[in-house]
């Protein structure tokens, strides 16, 4: 029989995942095959070239564009700083000497005897990639980057903003249905990544950018609180680059929606841990979820706890959350598979499922309509 699988998100308490960590041109790996690295740590480092800065000597001293050599104090290749005498005349009275200082810190790239230009170079810009997560490094790529692979607690999100930081986990609510207000903001949460739970205000922002808290985490936000954070209208494009701040990841959509029982659990558990989060994401081709990665520090599984096995399928029983209006947002169990196609409001004929809710309330819901809470 074949399986209808509807991909979802992962909430695990335990599970392997490798994140592969490449350079955006060549450079040195500093890190081999078998090493323990820390999320901080730089795995592998490059050089970005420095900005250019053309000037026209020729035009300046009033010389003919082949002759600016001679007027060249400091040669191709030479390092300048910055107000140095890069070029001068020589006349008769030196009341006309005309001197020419370099603009900046950085070295003569070249001189052209055609136009009487020459390029002046800043020094490079070192460019350091951090490992991302504590784990070992398992695979190696000369010059390129490396990948590292990690035993951890692993939830991902609907959607995040901000890059990739890390941090101490605070859970800053007592239940998964209560919003983050800016009153249960502290000053001891600065770098922490703060949990909250159904929602979180523009004003909460404020206050979180305020007090330096390194990440946050809830089930819903208002887009309107979004666009104003931002100050624009996210497209369809993948996030991960914006400078709010902090890094925001939603666990659960947008609105005042309850996180989800299990991720408030598993977040709870580890509260006090580091973790490392990102909020990059992509939902067209390629997805990328946000996710919240706790690294297991010495490598082993708790007792009792095993690795979620590759799902075929949807089973009974699997925990569901509805993507689709009336019940957005909603979280409950599958409690029946139909395996005949059945008319749906819309007149339609579509493959269903029985979802039973928390409350003893059963629905029967479009299969396309629903996404796996997977590492149940």
């Amino acid at each position: 029989m074949a399986h209808s699988y509807t991909p979802g998100l992962t909430v695990t308490e335990q599970t392997v995942i490798r994140r592969r960590r490449q350079l955006p041109l060549p450079g040195t790996v500093l890190v081999a095959v078998g090493d323990r690295v820390q999320s901080n740590q730089p795995v592998a480092r490059a050089e970005l070239p420095g900005k250019v800065y053309p000037l026209n000597l020729a035009n300046q001293l009033g010389v003919a564009p082949d002759e600016i050599k001679e007027y060249l104090i400091k040669k191709e290749g030479e390092v300048v700083r910055k107000d140095e005498i890069l070029a001068e005349n020589k006349p008769l009275i030196k009341w006309f000497k005309t001197e020419i200082t370099s603009p900046i810190t950085g070295t003569v790239e070249s001189l052209s005897t055609i136009t009487g230009q020459v390029l002046l170079r800043e020094p490079p810009r070192v460019l350091e990639l951090l490992a991302y997560v504590d784990g070992t490094v398992v695979e190696v790529y000369p010059r390129q980057g490396v990948t590292i692979e990690a035993r951890c607690s692993l939830v991902q999100g609907i959607f995040g903003i901000g890059g990739e930081t890390s941090g101490v986990l605070a859970i800053a609510v007592a239940k998964p249905d209560e919003a983050l207000t800016p009153a249960h903001l502290k000053a001891d949460m600065k770098g922490k990544i703060v949990v909250g739970g159904s929602f979180l205000s523009a004003e909460t922002m404020s206050k979180a950018k305020e007090i330096g808290v390194a990440g946050l985490v809830v089930g819903g936000i208002h887009d309107k609180d979004l666009r104003a954070l931002l100050g624009y209208d996210l497209g369809v494009a993948i996030t991960g680059t914006e400078q709010v701040g902090f890094t925001l990841i939603l666990t659960e959509g947008f609105g005042t929606i309850p996180m989800a029982q299990k991720t408030f659990a598993l977040l709870s558990v580890h509260a006090g841990e580091k973790a490392a989060i990102s909020g990059a994401t992509q939902i067209r081709a390629g997805v990328i979820r946000p996710e919240i990665i706790i690294a297991k520090s010495d490598g082993a599984a708790p007792s009792g706890v095993a690795v979620v096995p590759q799902r075929a399928g949807i089973r009974i029983g699997d925990p569901v959350r509805i993507i689709r209006d009336p019940l957005f947002g909603k979280i409950g169990e599958v409690s029946a598979l139909p395996s005949d196609l059945q008319k749906i409001p819309t007149e339609s004929d579509a493959r269903v499922l029985e979802v039973r809710f928390p409350d003893g309330q059963v629905a029967v819901i479009p299969r396309t309509n629903i996404e796996v809470i997977e590492g149940a």
